[in-house]
């Protein structure tokens, strides 16, 4: 059984003059998690946001924070980023960062929030197979991760379906990276629930008809993936 559509909101190509309105404004709108990416410079080539923002952040909505780390030795900075968030926020880090997953996993569930395993489009996922069982949420790159506006990469499609036809019955499996109403529907057949969307939000002129749309497209095609399995 498939775990139900959530829509998380990447803040990547949000207004940063105008971060706590849009932020205010996706709230009102019904998303369900705020994404915020991490990048460090060197495990992707862009620089973003720390926890001061994270904390930031935390103080103006209520919304569950989706912290995506794509960043060099998480293990040095789960402890900053969580005490930054707050109890039932997830943290996400990067298979390729770590060779030691479950310490990191540890470390961010000892800390009281959820943990979160995310591989590149490249990446098999024969790497977060051992980890289905002890993470809340696996993330499937649908882009090369670094900055917003990218094309979606289709040949995740089939990670997508693996992870899920493994997955526990409540693991959340999110997929983030050039995410439209066009594609969003070939992403939820085959397994992902969470979606994460940025351009397709925040530079659409109207956030909360985007995510309204966003959600519709992509609980009709669970129905239609249903109506087509039971009359199969």
């Amino acid at each position: 059984m498939q775990p139900r559509i959530k829509i998380a909101a990447s803040i990547l190509a949000a207004n940063p003059v105008r971060l706590e309105e849009e932020i205010k404004q996706i709230e009102m709108a019904g998303v369900d998690l705020i994404h915020i990416d991490v990048m460090d410079g060197h495990f992707v080539p862009n620089i973003t946001m720390g926890p001061f923002i994270v904390e930031g952040i935390k103080r103006i909505t209520k919304i569950p924070l989706d912290i995506h780390l794509m960043i060099e030795h998480p293990e040095r900075y789960v402890k900053t980023f969580a005490e930054a968030a707050g109890k039932g926020d997830l943290i996400t880090f990067h298979i390729e960062t770590t060779k030691k997953p479950k310490e990191v996993i540890s470390l961010i569930k000892d800390a009281g929030l959820k943990a979160g395993v995310s591989l590149n489009p490249d990446t098999s996922t024969e790497s977060v197979e051992n980890l289905l069982d002890t993470v809340d949420m696996v993330l499937v790159m649908s882009v090369n991760p670094g900055f917003a506006g990218q094309r979606f990469i289709s040949k995740v499609l089939p990670k997508i379906a693996r992870l899920r036809s493994m997955a526990p019955d409540e693991l959340d499996i999110e997929v983030d990276g050039g995410i439209t109403t066009e594609n969003i529907s070939q992403a939820v057949r085959e397994g992902a629930n969470v979606i994460v969307a940025a351009s397709a939000i925040f530079k659409t002129g109207d956030s909360s008809n985007a995510i309204k749309t966003l959600k519709q497209k992509a609980e009709q095609a669970i129905r239609e993936e249903y109506h087509n399995k039971v009359n199969a």
